[in-house]
């Protein structure tokens, strides 16, 4: 099955143009090496990635007070799956879902600040009231399991590393076999 798919990019990536998306590579190696570094970084999918977590709230709010906190960061993360999934799927733009990985390892850098805060709430928060909750605090309250806050965060970002690392690796590739076959 990965051979067929990296064969089907391998088709893909036949005569595109490369330079523009190596131009666009270095700049989200740069962006996820900044959120390795400094976790209060941000990238240009920091806003957008803050909107779908704050839809998120509002989409699941029916569900009752911990789901509707749970799915806030839920959907910061479904969200650049699903557009890895729709840059497949709909436009076969295999690149398309290198950069979604990204986006995936900077929404999971950010949210690990974000879990990482839930003891110390420090962090600014944003919502839909004039005293928004802070989400970890609450659920991690919630399941007893407050002191892990720190822990979890580092697990995530160990996950948002790999994330990076593997949407790198993936890039790389595709930009080589777009310069090998546009001679």
């Amino acid at each position: 099955m990965i051979d067929e798919l990296l064969a089907e990019a391998r088709d893909w990536a036949r005569g595109r143009m490369w330079i523009p998306r190596a131009i666009l590579l270095l700049y989200l190696v740069y962006a996820d090496f900044r959120l390795f570094h400094d976790p209060e970084s941000s990238t240009m999918f920091s806003g957008i990635t803050l909107a779908f977590h704050e839809m998120g709230h509002l989409l699941f709010g029916f569900m009752g007070h911990f789901i509707g906190s749970l799915m806030g960061s839920g959907t910061q993360v479904l969200i650049p799956i699903l557009v890895m999934v729709l840059f497949y799927k709909q436009q076969n733009d295999f690149f398309g879902v290198a950069v979604g990985g990204f986006w995936l390892s900077f929404s999971l850098f950010e949210l690990a600040r974000y879990v990482g805060d839930a003891r110390a709430m420090d962090l600014p928060l944003v919502g839909f009231s004039s005293d928004p909750e802070h989400d970890w605090n609450y659920l991690l309250g919630t399941m007893h399991m407050l002191p892990l806050d720190t822990t979890l965060a580092f697990l995530i970002r160990v996950v948002a590393f790999a994330v990076g690392v593997a949407s790198l690796a993936f890039a790389v590739w595709l930009l080589n076999a777009m310069r090998s076959t546009s001679h």
